[in-house]
């Protein structure tokens, strides 16, 4: 017997979550992208390392906002991606197994396309 899908008044709730999810990471991608990218170059001679160790903790951080830039973005495309499974009536199944995903799980993570099972199988967590 195939699993049914969340009704739309449930899944009402869980697009209000992602749109606003969505939102907010929006304007930390765009504050990040902005500090790693540009916020540097305008201040390059204000805060001029003197000290070599300075420079290589300024890569660090550059490298470290844009690596949590990159996660943002991954999970941008998941909220993505799990809006449309709600408009097209698929949201709180299981991409892997077709299994109904759990409340517990989707108010944890209302982006997420697996079951637990599936998650560990797939390492998205």
């Amino acid at each position: 017997m195939a699993k049914r899908a969340m009704k739309k008044t449930e899944s009402k709730v869980y697009k209000q979550q992602l749109v606003h999810l969505r939102a907010r990471l929006r304007g930390d991608v765009t504050a990040m992208a902005d500090s790693a990218l540009n916020g540097q170059d305008a201040d390059k001679t204000a805060r001029m390392p003197i000290h070599m160790a300075d420079m290589g903790t300024d890569n660090f951080e550059q490298e470290f906002t844009l690596s949590l830039l990159a996660s943002e973005e991954d999970t941008l495309g998941l909220i993505e991606a799990a809006l449309e499974r709600i408009e097209d009536g698929q949201y709180g199944l299981c991409q892997g197994c077709e299994s109904t995903i759990p409340k517990t799980r989707l108010n944890a993570l209302p982006y997420t396309p697996f079951c637990v099972k599936c998650a560990e199988k797939t390492q998205m967590g």
